[in-house]
């Protein structure tokens, strides 16, 4: 992935969890991830995994392709 799809989806995940309310430990919980993983994915130092991905999207409730998405 190119830098600027990585902030795409970086910026994409704050965003729809900012929006559905939750804060990164909720996330983190309903996604069955952690919080520094959560964080990290959120600063830009971390990249999820496929599984990972899923199950952010799940917990979002949001569609996979949404998060790359301007």
């Amino acid at each position: 992935m190119t830098n600027s799809v990585l902030k795409l989806l970086q910026r994409n995940i704050k965003k729809y969890r900012i929006e559905k309310g939750l804060t990164q430990v909720e996330l983190a919980v309903e996604s069955d991830l952690s919080v520094d993983f959560i964080s990290g994915i959120e600063r830009g130092v971390r990249l999820p995994s496929m599984e990972a991905f899923v199950k952010i999207a799940k917990a979002l409730g949001v569609e996979p392709c949404k998060f790359f998405m301007k």
